[in-house]
């Protein structure tokens, strides 16, 4: 898993994410002023994006791409101390669980 956390995005980098986002763009996220970018496998995405959403008062959302490895990508958006937290949990949780664990 990869992550990276945009800190106040500018207007460039929110308009490439609300493209490339699977919801559309008329979907609406509320207030944010941070975006947390995870990538990894599949099972590990949707993991990752229940654990940030139930644990952190973030959106996330699905950022389409082509991956030809098949890795896939969620952006977390939220204030900075909520996308902070949520992927520091997602990371906790995804070292924690084994595979075939539930959580």
């Amino acid at each position: 898993m990869e992550y990276r956390i945009i800190k106040s995005p500018s207007k460039g980098t929110l308009d490439i994410l609300f493209r490339r986002k699977s919801s559309g763009i008329a979907s609406p996220i509320g207030n944010y002023d941070a975006v947390g970018l995870v990538q990894g496998r599949l099972i590990d995405m949707v993991f990752a994006a229940d654990i940030a959403e139930k644990g952190a008062g973030v959106v996330v959302e699905d950022i389409k791409g082509h991956c030809p490895q098949n890795l896939i990508m969620i952006a977390v958006f939220g204030d900075t101390a909520a996308v902070e937290a949520a992927i520091q949990e997602i990371q906790y949780k995804l070292k924690e669980t084994k595979k075939g664990e539930t959580l």
